[in-house]
């Protein structure tokens, strides 16, 4: 099953490393077409790094890499000559929003709605959403897709290992309160 609804991930939720697993998962799973840039790579790496300076460049863009070779078609190209065109709030996010319209995307997936008004996406029929209601969305889609890929990401934390209540512990602290509040019901799946 692969859809064609195409979403773009602002670097916002690719630099939190869970919720940058789930959405890869969902991605790799078919429910929708994953776009980014090299550009909105840049952004969360460069961030991640002021953060953790335990983490290393290389191990970073090994990541870039990976992201880039597990998700089919994902790396938006060519779209820098619309950014000036573009009126958002902070215009520095209008790279995400030139990126959206040359991608095709329907969605842009951010913490920043503010960042996104929908006055300034509703002419190039782009939506922004939070991540917490894209997750329950996507439950509401494909429930037993979406459930297996949460079980996939909680498994592949090995160190240390997470038990479901730890894990959705992980997704509270990201602010995804409704997804956690749904996933609870369903806590021995996850």
């Amino acid at each position: 099953m692969f859809s064609g609804f195409i979403v773009l991930f602002d670097a916002c939720v690719l630099y939190p490393a869970p919720i940058r697993d789930l959405l890869l998962e969902l991605a790799a799973s078919g429910l929708f077409r994953a776009k980014w840039t090299e550009r909105i790579h840049d952004e969360w790496i460069q961030n991640l790094l002021r953060k953790r300076p335990d983490l290393t460049p290389a191990k970073l863009e090994r990541t870039r890499h990976l992201m880039n070779e597990s998700v089919e078609d994902c790396l938006i190209e060519g779209y820098e000559h619309l950014c000036s065109q573009l009126d958002l709030p902070d215009p520095d996010d209008r790279h995400v929003l030139a990126a959206a319209i040359k991608g095709q995307a329907q969605m842009i997936i951010t913490y920043n709605l503010k960042d996104f008004p929908v006055e300034s996406l509703e002419n190039y029929g782009i939506e922004a959403q939070h991540p917490d209601d894209f997750f329950l969305n996507q439950s509401d889609l494909h429930l037993p897709v979406f459930l297996s890929s949460v079980k996939n990401c909680r498994n592949r934390m090995k160190n240390p290992p997470k038990t479901s209540d730890e894990y959705l512990e992980i997704f509270r602290k990201h602010s995804l309160i409704k997804t956690v509040e749904f996933l609870e019901s369903y806590i021995e799946l996850i």
